[in-house]
């Protein structure tokens, strides 16, 4: 009866433990792979996983057979889902040296058995930041218009390019395998004037460095946009409705103006998001051409839409509207390689053109596309046929570039005289006529 009853004892402490250990688990810590170097206070971000919770984390950097810890949290969480934030470099850690390391994390699940999660990164130690020689050029910038800027690099750097505002832009090497770098970068139309492109360098371990640009706004030069109404009738409030939102159901007015906006929002981020499909090369070497047609209207013209003498609606138009004959050829403004080909919404029939280093022509409403992504055209090329797809309420061409994702005005691209003073004479553009 005694070995019974200590039997019994033994089953009902070991059974417990047993299932217990069975339905822990180890915390998964996730540390993500943009971490690969240390500077003077680099941002790290660690996200753990355990349906027990977490009992303590700890974050180690071991270098040259030392140890540092450079965070600690002994705050259990009763969470199954955490991520926490710290830093870590030289401004935490001045024993660091530059050089190699490893980044430790772990983590301590918050419950009985305390299982232990680890992960380990590689990481680089700078613990200098990147040193920038910039032209110092005068730039001339105009609204909606762009430029070209060289600089040097030295140092441990991962990012550089051109900051105007809110929007950066790439850096390239030199073509020609020549020494430097070039970054061709936008003043957008809505910049806030005097805005000042910033030329920077960033070496991943948040230790980036600028240098301004020298430049001139050129007052009495400046891009002056125009306002006007645009009448929407009946029939083309129902066409654009019935072609853009075939599906929907309500207030026509309401669903125009949801087109209008909300979907031309989205048109423009896929058009924006098309830059990561652009060559490291140029792809062209002769000025643009403009198609063979009158400009019915410009760049960033401001549109009221009025509907029966209300208004309902503005928006800016990023591109030239191009009319000619009926069903008009839609050439090829330059040499490049076709990466979009498809309906656009708004845009109705789209192509858009990559001639290299983030520069793109759009072109949009064609009522026929005869050509395919991926493949290389030539400057003058026929591509498709003009029409009124999407948001046209008549048949023409709507022709607009954008550099690294940014719409910008073409006129200055269509110029062999700029090119020549802005392109040509600070980097090689192979077969260009000087």
């Amino acid at each position: 009866m005694k070995k019974l009853i200590v039997l019994v004892i033994a089953l009902l402490i070991v059974v417990p433990l047993a299932v217990f250990a069975a339905r822990s688990v180890t915390p998964v810590v996730d540390l993500p792979s943009s971490v690969t170097s240390l500077g003077q206070a680099t941002p790290i971000t660690v996200q753990v996983r355990d349906p027990r919770g977490v009992r303590s984390l700890h974050a180690l950097v071991e270098q040259n057979g030392s140890r540092y810890q450079v965070f600690e949290n002994t705050q259990p969480s009763k969470s199954p889902d955490n991520t926490w934030t710290f830093t870590a470099g030289i401004k935490t850690t001045p024993q660091l040296q530059a050089g190699k390391a490893k980044l430790i994390v772990e983590a301590t699940s918050d419950d009985v058995l305390r299982k232990t999660g680890r992960a380990e990164r590689d990481v680089t130690v700078i613990t200098h930041p990147p040193a920038l020689t910039v032209d110092s050029e005068q730039h001339y910038l105009y609204r909606g218009m762009a430029d070209l800027a060289t600089f040097d690099v030295s140092g441990s750097w991962t990012e550089a390019g051109v900051r105007v505002g809110d929007e950066t832009f790439r850096t390239w090497p030199m073509p020609g395998g020549k020494p430097g770098l070039f970054s061709l970068f936008a003043f957008a139309w809505n910049m806030p004037a005097q805005t000042v492109p910033v030329v920077y360098a960033d070496n991943g371990a948040g230790n980036d460095v600028g240098s301004a640009l020298v430049v001139i706004f050129p007052k009495k030069e400046q891009p002056k946009y125009t306002t006007h109404d645009l009448q929407v009738s009946d029939a083309f409030m129902q066409k654009v409705v019935n072609e853009l939102d075939p599906n929907g159901t309500g207030d026509p007015v309401a669903r125009f103006v949801t087109i209008n906006s909300e979907m031309r929002r989205a048109n423009n981020k896929t058009l924006s998001d098309l830059r990561l499909k652009t060559a490291d090369k140029f792809l062209w070497s002769r000025p643009f051409l403009r198609q063979h047609s009158q400009t019915e209207s410009s760049f960033a013209d401001v549109r009221n839409y009025i509907y029966h003498g209300k208004k309902i609606d503005q928006q800016v138009h990023l591109g030239y509207d191009l009319a000619g004959t009926q069903h008009m050829g839609v050439e090829a403004s330059n040499d490049g390689k076709v990466v979009y080909a498809a309906p656009l919404g708004i845009y109705g029939n789209c192509i858009v053109v990559d001639h290299g280093y983030g520069l793109q022509t759009i072109y949009g409403h064609l009522s026929r596309i005869d050509v395919h992504e991926g493949d290389m055209v030539k400057l003058g090329q026929v591509m498709g046929l003009s029409g009124q797809t999407g948001m046209a309420g008549g048949d023409h061409i709507h022709f607009a570039m954008q550099l690294d994702g940014v719409q910008i005005d073409p006129k200055e691209w269509w110029d062999e005289h700029w090119i020549r003073d802005h392109i040509v004479r600070r980097v090689e553009l192979a077969g260009f006529s000087k």
